[in-house]
């Protein structure tokens, strides 16, 4: 499998103490998406510019003549890199960093495994995060299983888009579903995301049906759906569920924007903003109008490295 990063101590991606596995590959493209190191599911290198020193020891270290130093100027050849990482390994200032390894089941369950008592004294676990976990499904289900051998609660971030065996293929093996509900309006799903949110919410109201707990959150940005006509949609949705704990409510920050430029990547979407103070208190009780609980937590970053 290919893992973006391994978060350890996280407090925001379910229950108690957990353990965060960032998987690559994402099949939505969110505007707002801010860990563009998860999207595309192959190994990359980031390059940070402003932290070269122009020791030059990236040069003498590529094969492939990817970093080149011409009259003062330094230039990152992506056409000729593999990713292979050899460079970061001698780039003192960390202007190289790879975005994404390669791991084992039995790697990632090493460092799982390290923190149990952790996940005993808080009702933690491990969440399988991105990205989007589905995207790797037989690496997620492998390491969902062998959670599950050591009796640790196991939730997925996942924003759904997948056919309903994939996700079904999931459920014996996850505690805890955490689904994301963007917007209501199918057009306006595929205009920002590049996909339609039918099959989501289908998903999302058969995971009701089966009984399997669920935590349904929106990141919420300004010029997308920060008004409470859509978040009363969406929390409409979300009260028809069965077994949802909570409606969280992540408030959008324009973060991110030095690794699309590390990934040689356009940032979509760069007039987007967070919501304007005071927003997120009338939106939190636009929705708890209609009698769900309803939490408001930071977006956070996907703990990639390059943060």
């Amino acid at each position: 499998m290919i893992v973006s990063s391994i978060q350890r101590f996280s407090v925001h991606d379910g229950p108690g103490i957990r353990t965060t596995v960032f998987f690559k590959g994402c099949n939505l493209r969110c505007e707002w998406c801010h860990n563009p190191e998860a999207l595309v599911p192959d190994r990359q290198m980031q390059f940070f510019a402003d932290r070269c020193i122009g020791c030059g020891a990236c040069l003498d270290e590529c094969s492939r003549g990817a970093h080149q130093l011409t009259n003062g100027e330094r230039k990152f050849d992506r056409a000729r890199c593999t990713a292979c990482g050899s460079c970061a390994i001698v780039c003192y200032p960390k202007a190289m960093l790879p975005a994404g390894r390669e791991m084992t089941v039995d790697q990632v369950m090493e460092e799982i495994v390290a923190d149990r008592e952790f996940y005993e004294n808080s009702g933690g676990g491990v969440t399988l995060s991105g990205g989007e976990p589905l995207a790797q499904l037989e690496s997620a289900l492998a390491v969902l299983t062998a959670c599950k051998a050591e009796r640790i609660h196991t939730a997925i971030e996942t924003n759904l888009a997948w056919p309903w065996s994939q996700v079904a293929a999931t459920v014996p093996w996850t505690d805890l579903f955490m689904v994301d509900v963007k917007l209501m309006d199918a057009s306006a799903h595929e205009r920002w995301t590049g996909a339609s949110n039918e099959q989501i919410l289908a998903n999302a109201r058969r995971l009701s049906a089966e009984g399997v707990p669920m935590i349904v959150r929106t990141p919420v940005v300004t010029g997308v759906n920060a008004t409470t006509e859509q978040i009363g949609r969406i929390a409409d949705f979300v009260a028809s569920l069965g077994h949802v704990l909570y409606y969280e409510l992540l408030p959008y920050h324009p973060l991110g924007t030095d690794k699309y430029a590390a990934l040689g990547m356009d940032r979509p979407a760069s007039e987007l903003d967070r919501p304007a103070n005071g927003a997120m208190g009338q939106l939190m009780a636009e929705a708890r109008v209609r009698g769900i609980e309803v939490r408001c937590t930071s977006l956070r970053m996907g703990g990639g490295d390059g943060e």
